[in-house]
């Protein structure tokens, strides 16, 4: 039905996962967001190495990390991403070890969703893996966040299309319990100032609060623009948090770090 969201099965069966007891999430779930998400209702996703939880590459970059990480935990990481991989962490404060190379650091917004009125869009369609070509063409121009060969996987999204064109989409991401986010929001520039983004975001809405739970989302602290739509629509900040991307060295060995 259009407007509606359903969260789609996953391609390919969930990854081995190791018999060590999961982290504890401290605090409030959208705290630790990625935590909360791969303990919880993306457990299915987590790959675990140690103390660290990630998504699969194709997935998601977002990794989570103790709020402490020490050296074995850096290595760790390193052994997961890969000689020469990237994670992101999101809320993250404290740097990565000097010989890493930081992609990517911003700081940013989280914003809840309790207050805002939602409502289906009647020309909004689900999308599914079939269209993740013209997703990524739609990413690639609007540049909207990270989002990859399965991200689609993490929950519904929904799009609009104009003469066969998506031109517009928004969907569902990090999953903590209680709580959906609501990501790659984004227009094509030719159909910007319609509306769509904000009838979009308010249809992902509609379908997280059908479930019994509540959206939130982040931004960049410098997209004003996208702040200011949110607000609008009923969105309030809840902190503020910073995203943090590394590359891993790459003769980075699990060896590393460990003394």
């Amino acid at each position: 039905m259009p407007g509606s969201i359903s969260r789609p099965s996953a391609s390919r069966p969930p990854s081995p996962r190791t018999q060590e007891p999961s982290p504890a999430v401290p605090g409030h779930p959208l705290d630790h967001p990625t935590l909360a998400s791969l303990t919880g209702p993306h457990a299915h996703f987590a790959e675990r190495r140690g103390r660290l939880l990630r998504y699969p590459p194709d997935v998601s970059p977002w990794l989570a990390v103790p709020d402490a990480p020490d050296a074995a935990d850096w290595a760790d990481a390193a052994a997961l991403a890969g000689p020469g991989g990237s994670l992101a962490l999101a809320g993250y404060r404290v740097p990565p070890p000097d010989h890493w190379e930081i992609t990517f650091s911003a700081d940013g917004v989280q914003l809840v969703g309790t207050d805002v009125t939602t409502a289906p869009d009647e020309e909004a369609v689900l999308l599914s893996p079939a269209d993740v070509p013209d997703i990524l063409d739609l990413v690639a121009r609007t540049q909207p966040g990270p989002f990859l060969a399965r991200t689609i996987e993490m929950g519904g999204y929904l799009g609009i299309r104009r003469e066969g064109a998506l031109v517009a989409m928004a969907g569902e991401r990090l999953h903590p319990p209680g709580w959906t986010e609501i990501s790659a929001v984004c227009t094509d520039p030719a159909f910007r100032g319609q509306g769509l983004a904000a009838r979009l975001v308010l249809a992902v809405a509609h379908s997280i609060r059908a479930r019994g739970e509540q959206p939130f989302l982040h931004a960049a602290a410098s997209n004003t623009n996208a702040i200011r739509l949110y607000e609008t629509l009923g969105f309030r900040l809840r902190r503020t948090t910073r995203f943090l991307g590394v590359r891993v060295p790459a003769g980075e060995s699990r060896s590393v770090g460990t003394g």
